[in-house]
């Protein structure tokens, strides 16, 4: 059984810490140079963006400015847009779920 009073290892910590920290920043890296394509419902317009969120193309069908007015249009450029987002910050989890997962071992319940 171990002693409640035992002070830890402080050089022990600071390396468990530095080593996380180093993790994080090397996910990070990964996240922000992750490429992401969000579709409309029928895939009429495909938003692209990068890890840090920022969009670098919008494509959308020429049909579907024939066939659809302005309003619809925008609808269906926000749809394209939410899913990027929202695959972008499904990818983002999955990467950084090993580091959290990690951290939630190493911190008691109540």
């Amino acid at each position: 059984m171990s002693d409640p009073y035992q002070v830890p290892d402080m050089n022990a910590l600071l390396e468990e810490v530095r080593a996380q920290t180093e993790q994080v920043q090397r996910i990070q890296k990964s996240v922000e140079k992750m490429e992401v394509k969000g579709y409309s419902r029928g895939h009429e317009v495909v938003a692209t963006l990068r890890g840090d969120g920022r969009f670098t193309d919008i494509s959308i069908d020429p049909e579907t400015v024939r066939r659809f007015p302005a309003r619809e249009l925008g609808e269906i450029v926000l749809e394209a847009v939410n899913n990027g987002l929202t695959k972008l910050g499904e990818a983002s989890r999955a990467k950084f779920a090993p580091v959290i997962d990690a951290a939630g071992a190493g911190t008691p319940q109540q």
